[in-house]
């Protein structure tokens, strides 16, 4: 279960990291201060689970949730407990006030797990979309597509022999697609894990196209 924790005191974040290291099912892939840092970050890759302070600088932990578009599964962790009643509004899996144990930490993750596995049961994974292109919705089965081209409000969906231009942001792609089958290799551009022919230090080959990647987009490799 890929999980990032939130919180502006460093202190607590280490506790946080600390009691995740304990849990082998748990992957804890980034820790933030900086709630807008998170939110960025979350725009580019997907994770199962947030562990989010409530009472935060600029934006509180309620407010980081409303505002975003693809909610990942939700633990609470603050020192104050009248915001209990809200946080599981918003269908936090747990609500925990610190200090916490480890008993307690693993007892809100495995909660969290449970529902992640009731989830993917519940749920089987589609295996195309339909894409609005001018008048008409396109059936794109997930396998097909190469990688994804933006340019503005516009993305170009490049399968085999085709392309695809749909007016969509690449975030709003992003949350189409299934996130274990492709990566955000760079502002403009998603491919396709398992069409990549070759991986070179700047740039990607996909059947004879090559896709620049980012720096920035580090996070998402390797592409696994």
């Amino acid at each position: 279960m890929k999980a990032i924790a939130i919180d502006d005191e460093p202190l607590a974040l280490e506790v946080v990291r600390s009691l995740a290291a304990k849990l082998p099912f748990l992957e804890l892939q980034a820790c933030f201060t900086d709630a807008f840092a998170a939110t960025e970050y979350l725009q580019r890759v997907p994770v199962d689970l947030l562990l989010l302070d409530i009472n935060m600088p600029d934006i509180s932990g309620l407010e980081l949730v409303r505002s975003l578009p693809r909610k990942p599964l939700v633990i609470f962790t603050t020192a104050h407990s009248e915001h209990a009643i809200t946080g599981f509004e918003l269908d936090a899996v747990d609500y925990l006030l610190k200090p916490f144990s480890l008993a307690r930490f693993a007892k809100a993750c495995n909660k969290a797990q449970e529902l992640l596995r009731l989830q993917g049961a519940a749920a089987p994974a589609k295996e195309y979309l339909f894409l609005k292109t001018g008048y008409e919705q396109v059936k794109v089965v997930f396998d097909d597509i190469l990688y994804l081209e933006a340019a503005g409000n516009y993305v170009t969906f490049v399968l085999p022999g085709k392309r695809l231009l749909s007016r969509i942001t690449l975030n709003e792609a992003l949350e189409l697609l299934p996130a274990n089958k492709f990566a955000r290799v760079h502002r403009s551009f998603v491919v396709a894990k398992d069409k990549i022919d070759t991986i070179e230090r700047h740039q990607v080959r996909i059947q004879g196209h090559y896709v620049p990647v980012a720096a920035s987009y580090s996070q998402e490799w390797p592409l696994t």
